[in-house]
C-alpha cells in the first residue's frame, strides 16, 4: 500500500481513467435518467399559439376599458371556445367569445376577462355577458413563444433527463435525443461471513447489507447493475467473478471488503502486484483503504472497505462521480451546503471525516445520525442519514455552533 494520499488525489486518479461511454440516439420516452450527449432543441414554440390563461371571455380591451361594478359593460357572446378547438372567430366592436383555459385566443382579442370579473358567469354567458372590471391589454393571454422559441435549447448536453426535463422536451416537440449509454456495473461483496439477505444469522455469520446498498446506489446514479455476487475470502473466487463480469460487458466492478492489510484479503490477493489495480491509503474516515484500477478490457475496478458506512462514503466520494463522468454528466458531485453543528462530536486525527448526519433545514443545523459515534460498522445509522457532515483533517473536535460543510445525499 502506498503512502497516504488526500481524497482529492485519489479522486483525480479515478477520474483520469474515466472515458465517456458510447453515444446513441433513442426515443424520448426511452431516455428517462439518461445523460444528453448533445443539446436538445425545441422543434416548435412554447406556447404553440396565443392562448387563454383563464376560464372567461376573450375581448377587445378597448371595448371594456371603462367597465366597473358600478358601470358594467355588456358584450354580445358570439362564440364558445373549449380547449382543443381551432376556431378563430372575428370579434367586432362590442363582441366577446367565451373561452376556456388553454384554448387558442382569437386573433382579434387582446385580453381575457375571467369569469370572476363578470355578472352571471358560466351559467348564463352564451348570449351576452356583463363585464364588471376592465382588463389591461394583454391580460391573461399567454403569447406564442413566450417560454421558448423553435431552435432554442431545452436541455443542455451533460444534463440528466429527469421528469422536469422530459416534460419540457415533450412540450417542445422533441421526439428523439442523443444520450450516452448507461454504465454496466457488477457489484461483488467479499467475505466468508456473509449471508444472503433473508438468511438466518448465526454466530460469526452476518447479512450482506453491502450488496443491496450498492445496488440501490448504482441505480440512483443512473447505471445498470448487470451482476450481483457474494464470494468467499478467496483470491481465486475474486478472479473468477471478475472474469464473469468482464465477459458480461461490465464497465465497472465494485468490490466491497478484502482491500485492507489483514490475513484474508481476497481482492488484494487477486490483484495486488499485477499492475492493474492499485491499493492506497486515503486520509479519510471512514474509507481509508481503497483500491482502484483499470483492467486490460477497460473495465474499471473499485475496491471499497467492507464496513457499510465505509461503503456508502466511498461510493459517494469516488464511485458515484466516476459513474456520472462515464455518462458525460456536466455535474458529477453531490450538492454541498453550509450548516452549523447541532451537537458536539469527536473527529479522527489527521483524516477528513465523513459522518452520516441528519440536517434540520429550519434551524440550518446538522448532527450525527447515530448516537454511537462515527464507527464505520454502524449500519443502523444510515437509515436516518440524509447527508454527510464533512470535517477537515486538521479539526480535532466539533462543537455546537461550528460551521460544517454538508454533502446532501437524500
Amino acid at each position: 500500500m502506498s503512502a497516504r494520499r488526500t481524497v482529492e488525489e485519489q479522486l483525480a486518479r479515478v477520474l483520469d481513467a474515466v472515458r465517456t461511454l458510447d453515444v446513441e440516439q433513442v426515443a424520448l420516452q426511452d431516455a428517462a435518467g439518461r445523460t444528453l450527449a448533445a443539446d436538445a432543441t425545441a422543434a416548435h414554440d412554447i406556447p404553440l399559439f396565443d392562448n387563454s390563461a383563464m376560464d372567461g371571455f376573450a375581448v377587445r380591451a378597448q371595448d371594456v376599458s371603462g367597465a366597473s361594478a358600478a358601470t358594467p359593460v355588456t358584450l354580445r357572446v358570439i362564440a364558445d371556445l373549449p380547449a382543443g378547438v381551432a376556431d378563430d372567430p372575428a370579434l367586432g366592436a362590442g363582441e366577446a367569445a367565451r373561452i376556456m383555459t388553454g384554448s387558442p385566443a382569437p386573433t382579434a382579442a387582446d385580453a381575457i376577462v375571467p369569469f370572476e370579473d363578470t355578472a352571471g358567469g358560466l351559467a348564463d354567458s352564451l348570449g351576452e355577458v356583463q363585464v364588471l372590471r376592465a382588463p389591461a391589454p394583454g391580460a391573461f393571454v399567454r403569447r406564442r413563444g413566450a417560454d421558448l422559441r423553435a431552435g432554442d435549447t431545452v436541455v443542455h448536453a451533460g444534463e440528466r433527463l429527469g421528469a422536469f426535463q422530459l416534460a419540457a422536451a415533450v412540450a417542445a416537440g422533441i421526439d428523439r435525443v442523443s444520450v450516452t449509454r448507461a454504465p454496466r456495473v457488477a457489484v461483488v461483496s467479499t467475505g466468508s461471513e456473509l449471508l444472503a439477505p433473508g438468511e438466518t444469522p448465526t454466530r460469526g455469520r452476518i447479512p450482506d447489507s453491502n450488496g443491496p446498498l450498492l445496488q440501490q446506489l448504482v441505480a440512483d446514479a443512473d447505471a445498470d447493475v448487470i451482476l450481483v455476487a457474494r464470494v468467499a475470502d478467496e483470491a481465486d473466487a475474486v478472479a473468477a467473478v471478475t472474469a464473469d463480469a468482464v465477459s458480461r460487458g461490465a464497465d465497472v466492478i465494485v468490490f466491497t471488503g478484502g482491500v485492507s492489510a489483514g490475513a484474508y484479503e481476497p481482492v488484494r490477493g487477486a490483484f495486488d502486484g499485477r499492475g492493474e489495480v492499485e491499493f492506497a491509503s486515503v486520509a479519510m474516515q471512514p474509507g481509508k483503504p481503497q483500491a482502484f484500477g483499470a483492467l486490460g478490457s477497460g473495465t474499471l475496478v473499485f475496491g471499497l472497505p467492507g464496513n457499510p458506512v465505509s461503503v456508502a462514503v466511498s461510493f459517494e466520494v469516488f464511485v458515484r462521480p466516476a459513474l456520472l463522468a462515464l455518462q458525460g454528466r456536466a455535474e458529477i458531485h453531490r450538492p454541498h451546503a453550509s450548516f452549523t453543528a447541532g451537537a458536539d462530536w469527536t473527529t479522527p486525527p489527521g483524516r477528513r471525516q465523513y459522518l452520516p448526519a441528519v440536517v434540520d433545514l429550519a434551524t440550518r443545523t446538522v448532527r450525527p445520525a447515530t448516537a454511537g459515534g462515527s464507527g464505520s460498522h454502524l449500519a443502523g445509522g444510515l437509515a436516518r442519514a440524509h447527508a454527510f457532515a464533512i470535517v477537515p483533517a486538521e479539526v480535532e473536535r466539533v462543537a455546537v455552533g461550528d460551521p460544517i460543510d454538508v454533502m446532501l445525499v437524500g
